[in-house]
């Protein structure tokens, strides 16, 4: 994958080298989300505004360092970043940028306390990403995923294609009708929906990459294969045999790995986000 060079967004805040903080009221037994893989093990991003909501709010957020980091895996994430907001502004009218926060082991967020074990993940009530990017390494060595950039990078993608649906009302909508489910299974059925169409739309940004940011981030050959790699490593059915236990469609949260691979190539074959509906027939 060709980003180096890339313009900047300086969307980012760094936390990174502040340790994670406490928490007001409740303590960090009360508030903590999940000390499971957000993007990975399936809590969809509606679980932080729900639990948010039921513990009454938290305390103040941390605040790190705003602009554009220096170092390479915090350029990475910046270059990445501002490459996908370009092309989403082409293609949502009234899009705004989320930030991006960079953490280590924990960090406040305006869903709780976020927790490097939680994985990459998506803060609907401060529409923010955050991302320990020690993550990285525990994706490609634990989880069988690609270590390439644009394994990478799709992870990022994924995240913004959960921005996107806060800006569109896709999350909102999709509590409500969990909220009216006859049962946790059915309620499942909307979080893969969800998921899935986060992967239709990383691959929709993918496709049209390098018709963004006048052309400085682009997939090379072999790309696209480690992408797909990773959102078959990281499929429900995958993650259920890697952990022992037996594959247990009715509790998937974020779909098969042939589905996962299904969504992120239609969404990068047609580089169109109309193509990501993932909700027909629920």
């Amino acid at each position: 994958m060709r980003w180096e060079g890339g313009r900047r967004g300086g969307n980012i805040e760094d936390r990174r080298g502040m340790g994670p903080v406490g928490l007001a009221g409740g303590g960090i037994g009360a508030l903590v989300l999940a000390a499971i893989g957000y993007f990975v093990f399936g809590i969809d991003p509606s679980t932080t505004q729900q639990i948010t909501s039921q513990l009454g709010g938290v305390g103040a957020e941390q605040q790190g360092k705003a602009g554009t980091p220096e170092d390479q895996a915090g350029l990475f994430v910046d270059v990445i970043g501002a490459n996908i907001d370009d092309v989403w502004r082409s293609r949502l009218e009234g899009y705004r940028p989320p930030t991006v926060v960079l953490y280590e082991q924990g960090t406040q967020t305006g869903c709780g306390m976020g927790q490097s074990a939680m994985g990459p993940f998506y803060c609907p009530a401060d529409q923010k990403v955050y991302l320990d990017l020690g993550f990285w390494q525990e994706m490609e060595t634990q989880l069988g995923a690609s270590g390439a950039d644009f394994a990478r990078a799709y992870v990022i993608a994924h995240e913004y294609g959960h921005h996107i649906q806060t800006l569109t009302g896709t999350s909102d909508q999709v509590r409500q009708a969990q909220q009216r489910a006859g049962g946790q299974a059915e309620a499942n059925r909307y979080s893969v929906a969800l998921e899935l169409q986060a992967d239709c739309y990383a691959g929709v940004w993918a496709a049209n990459a390098s018709t963004a940011s006048n052309g400085q981030v682009s997939l090379t050959a072999g790309d696209l294969e480690e992408g797909l790699k990773t959102a078959s490593a990281i499929g429900d059915d995958t993650l259920q045999r890697r952990s022992g236990g037996r594959v247990s469609p009715e509790s998937f949260t974020h779909g098969s790995s042939a589905d996962r691979v299904a969504w992120l190539r239609r969404g990068y074959e047609s580089g169109d986000p109309r193509v990501c509906d993932t909700f027909s027939g629920l």
